[in-house]
């Protein structure tokens, strides 16, 4: 009698026992207009969070090249065609499923790049047993990455060293897309299809605009304020697509005395 009480409660037990399913995601992040974000830009920081605990399930960074340019930007991309090989940039994760769960996958790019990084987010189910591979969940993140090179940061210019006088002062800025594309003149992304500019503040007041030109290497944009008056100054530099709504920014500050 015990025995068969003892195996009574033990195939309830295994009734009740729920079996966890391995459950494969593949998460890339995409540059909006460009290409895949992956270790030639430091990846993109991947977090995949169950939306009703807040626990997260994975994360880490996608590792990979950012794909094939003449597919991804050059060709007539036709329903399903999968846009990815074995090396394009990804991130992988197997999560244990017992039952379907409801997800938010967050990617951040590029990490290594702080003041460009943005956040991008999707939610979906997973399903116990149920991979999704091949291309993936693929995010989306709009922007260029802005880095003001000249003047450095509160660089001073002298009027004493300069015979009282500035005559001017040149400002460049590189511009790329979050993948790290190249921006040329003509090219695939091409510069005369972006407004890039300088709006310069002194002592906190709007004081000029002044658009700003590619130069013979690849990224790099330039400009130039001519101006004698004193003051602390605040340089703002853009850069915006009309086409696809890609936006950047980046900021400095300087002094004329």
């Amino acid at each position: 009698m015990k025995r068969l009480i003892a195996a009574i409660i033990f195939i309830m037990f295994v009734g009740q026992t729920v079996i966890a399913t391995p459950t494969t995601i593949i998460v890339r992040a995409r540059a909006r207009d460009a290409k895949f974000i992956g270790t030639g830009m430091g990846g993109a920081y991947v977090v995949i969070i169950n939306k009703l605990t807040g626990e997260v399930l994975a994360k880490g960074l996608t590792n990979g090249n950012s794909g094939n340019t003449t597919l991804l930007l050059q060709s007539a991309i036709k329903r399903h065609q999968v846009l990815t090989d074995a090396e394009t940039a990804k991130f992988e994760a197997t999560i244990e499923l017992s039952e379907p769960l409801f997800v938010e996958v967050e990617v951040t790019a590029p990490v290594t790049r702080k003041h460009a990084s943005v956040k991008g987010s999707v939610q979906l189910w997973l399903i116990p047993g149920k991979n999704i591979t091949g291309d993936g969940i693929i995010v989306e993140l709009p922007g260029f990455i802005i880095d003001i090179l000249q003047p450095t940061t509160h660089e001073v210019f002298s009027r004493d060293t300069l015979n009282n006088k500035v005559n001017h002062i040149n400002f460049k800025t590189s511009v790329t897309m979050l993948c790290g594309c190249t921006i040329t003149k003509g090219g695939t992304w091409n510069s005369d299809s972006l407004e890039v500019a300088a709006i310069i503040k002194k002592d906190g007041k709007e004081f000029t605009r002044i658009k700003m030109s590619l130069t013979d290497k690849a990224n790099i944009f330039s400009g130039t304020l001519k101006t004698e008056a004193k003051g602390l100054y605040q340089l703002t530099v853009y850069a915006f697509d009309p086409v696809t709504g890609n936006t950047g920014v980046d900021q400095t500050n300087f002094v004329i005395q």
